[in-house]
């Protein structure tokens, strides 16, 4: 991405035959190289859930076992910047995170807008109150992801292209919680798992559309977390944890390696 026509020109009559050898992998690995990249968003890309958090960054508990560092240890970019933070809304990432962000930025990941939508009044609402009570609150997120997210999430997408005009921009989604049918017995009922699944298919469907409209690839983690939502019996996600409630509802280290990881590197 850093290199000039005739530099990438010149590279591949150098590296030809080492390529024939050793395929692909070892030209992502050069190119990978040469990439200036900045993680941004909500817990879900700071890696809360995951332990080993960086002392140095305090409440927004950045995990050396996030996936952002993930990438960032696998590749070896030439620069790395990791601004997520736990609880970040949209406004947060366009007055707190951008900083990092210049026109020779050439990548950025960010997940955001399961914040905006209320999701942690809505696991609380479940998880204590009614079946109805539950679903009228998760129908009250989805009116909330119809009416005003989409505003929300075009002002931090204007704010990073501004900022960086020409980085890949890769919005990443938000699993599914439950398995239906899982091995879970107590707890919230099939009525209240599937409303949960529901809404979470309709954020990621308006995140995915607004991030097509400014041009940003979009990766669903649906199908890497599928067979390892909560009552999967092989969770990949935190379920309720009343002694940590904070990690409750995320993805464990397991996840950002198996899930997220791989679902970044894949539009990378």
């Amino acid at each position: 991405m850093k290199l000039s026509r005739f530099a990438a020109f010149a590279s591949s009559l150098l590296l030809g035959s080492v390529l024939a050898l050793t395929g692909a992998g070892a030209a992502h690995a050069a190119e990978s190289a040469a990439v200036d990249y900045v993680a941004l968003g909500d817990s879900y890309s700071s890696g809360v859930g995951a332990g080993s958090y960086d002392s140095a960054s305090g409440d927004c508990k950045r995990s050396t076992k996030a996936y952002p560092r993930l990438w960032a240890n696998a590749n070896a970019p030439s620069s790395f910047a990791f601004t997520a933070c736990s609880g970040a809304v949209t406004t947060d990432v366009t007055t707190k995170q951008l900083g990092p962000l210049t026109s020779a930025t050439d990548l950025v990941s960010l997940t955001v807008g399961g914040n905006d939508a209320g999701f942690a009044d809505v696991m609380t609402t479940c998880v204590l109150q009614s079946e109805s009570t539950c679903v009228n609150r998760v129908n009250q997120a989805k009116a909330y992801v119809d009416s005003t997210l989409p505003a929300r999430l075009d002002s931090v997408y204007n704010a990073i292209r501004a900022k960086a005009p020409a980085a890949r921009v890769v919005v990443l989604g938000y699993p599914r919680f439950y398995q239906l049918g899982g091995s879970c017995i107590a707890g919230l009922s099939e009525t209240e798992r599937a409303a949960i699944n529901g809404a979470s298919d309709h954020l990621n469907a308006a995140v995915a559309k607004r991030a097509a409209d400014h041009g940003f690839a979009f990766s669903s983690v649906v199908p890497a977390f599928t067979g390892h939502e909560i009552c999967s019996g092989s969770a990949w996600l935190h379920s309720v944890n009343w002694l940590n409630i904070g990690e409750s509802y995320h993805p464990t280290a397991a996840g950002q390696s198996g899930g997220y990881l791989p679902s970044f590197r894949s539009a990378a």
